[in-house]
């Protein structure tokens, strides 16, 4: 395989010939490489004009499309205006808005006004919604028609539509204002009388998603009904545009990066992590970690509450790691599992009745195995049965205690509009420090008679 030295040489050389089958397929190895980004934002404006025109303004938007949209900005913004807004105007609709969004605020208005009208106000519309919503994420790109139109014609228009290479998903069915009315498959309008319309073949009964709905629950409830694309509508039920199986792959993959960060404590990055400058993770980072330090300041103060009963059995000093380490573990598991169902299954508060039990019963199962093994961990210590029992018996409480803390826990900090996924798995993991000190040191004074 070429390296990346060989591979720049090789797209320069292929820009210098404007030679654009060698360059495409260069640029598609840079892309495997996870060196395309890189490759573009290197090359100067001028060769990266030629580059531009050689391949044309939709095949140079396909490629920027493969990059994270901050990176697609830097590129965009060493091509002229004009040439900028080309390429904008020759990507799907919702990847240029995310392109768009990473732009410097000159420049965006600047690329605007260079854009067709009709182009600039389809962007400014997506735009107009959060990039985490539904509405962020969709693509206008959609084909709708009046229930009054013919089948045969409606087939002769999709005919046309496919030729232009136009990927048709559904055929959605509105009134004159645009309010969503039904979707028509295309197996159902070639199988039907051509003298029939639209309207008489139409689904009513279909699936929609708010265009405020969080990007997540679009794509879950995409993956979950089996369909190629979802469409998105106002408060009044009029079609702003749709969510395609395309999009959800990559909304996924956001979501699930984000959450990874969000349960380390640690706000979600808005760059590539490479990109990413020690200040930037400083900013992300320092905020929970000391509002997590304070919130472990306690465990010193129960540690110097017990310190009498430490110093007359010292031995309970060297169960303290193992203790809170498995009560911290137990927890951060459960907060795993629910954050992951908050954001996929939508449960809540509502949900505490269920939840709870389940959690309880697999507490006390995982809470026997980790006494017996704990127990059999002290009497090879030799420190004496009593000792042995206080440290099986604090473990199997602890374990119970903090998965029970951890399964009401999401879903309260869901209630109170504070995203659960942040905040979660450290809390917990610091809550149980200190209770789970409370609980070991009581159970050890009331088996050892202290």
């Amino acid at each position: 395989m070429a390296t990346e030295m060989d591979l720049r040489a090789l797209l320069a050389d292929a820009i210098e010939r404007r030679d654009r089958e060698a360059a495409e397929e260069t640029l598609w190895q840079l892309s495997e490489q996870d060196e395309l980004g890189r490759a573009l934002q290197e090359l100067d404006p001028p060769r990266l004009t030629r580059l531009a025109q050689l391949l044309g303004d939709e095949h140079f938007g396909e490629f920027l499309a493969e990059l994270e949209p901050s990176e697609a900005a830097d590129v965009l913004e060493r091509l002229s205006w004009g040439e900028a807004a080309d390429v904008l105007e020759a990507m799907a609709p919702d990847d240029a808005a995310d392109v768009f969004a990473e732009l410097e605020p000159e420049e965006a208005g600047r690329i605007l006004v260079a854009m067709e009208p009709l182009e600039a106000q389809e962007l400014q519309e997506l735009l107009s919604y959060p990039p985490d919503t539904a509405g962020g994420r969709m693509t206008p790109a959609y084909v709708a028609l009046s229930p009054s139109v013919r089948v045969d014609q409606a087939i002769v228009a999709l005919r046309q539509l496919a030729q232009a290479a136009e990927t048709i998903y559904y055929v959605y069915v509105t009134d004159e204002e645009g309010h969503l009315l039904g979707v028509v498959s295309m197996r159902d309008l070639v199988l039907s009388p051509p003298d029939r319309t639209v309207g008489d073949v139409m689904e009513t009964d279909l699936v929609r998603v708010a265009a405020k709905a969080d990007q997540e629950e679009a794509a879950r409830i995409l993956i979950e009904e089996g369909l190629l694309a979802i469409p998105v509508v106002d408060e009044d039920n009029r079609l702003l545009g749709i969510i395609t199986v395309d999009d959800v792959a990559d909304i996924l993959e956001r979501e699930a990066t984000e959450d990874i960060e969000r349960l380390g404590g640690s706000q979600p990055l808005e760059v590539p992590y490479m990109r990413a400058s020690p200040l930037l993770l400083w900013r992300k980072r320092v905020g929970w970690l000391l509002l997590l330090f304070v919130g472990s300041a306690y465990t010193v103060s129960v540690t110097n509450y017990y310190e009498d009963l430490i110093a007359q059995v010292t031995a309970l000093a060297l169960f303290i790691p193992l203790l809170i380490g498995t009560g911290g573990n137990a927890g951060s598991q459960v907060v795993t599992t629910l954050v992951r169902a908050i954001a996929l299954e939508g449960i809540g508060l509502r949900d505490i009745p269920r939840i709870l039990p389940k959690e309880i019963v697999t507490a006390l199962m995982l809470g026997l195995v980790m006494a017996i093994v704990a127990f059999g961990r002290a009497e090879i210590e030799g420190l004496g049965r009593d000792l042995s029992l206080a440290v099986a018996c604090a473990i199997f409480a602890i374990v119970l205690w903090a998965v029970t803390v951890a399964a009401v826990l999401p879903p309260v900090l869901k209630r109170l509009r504070i995203d659960p996924a942040v905040v979660s798995a450290p809390l917990i993991a610091t809550l149980v420090d200190g209770t789970g000190l409370i609980i070991y040191f009581n159970i050890a004074r009331l088996i050892l008679g202290l």
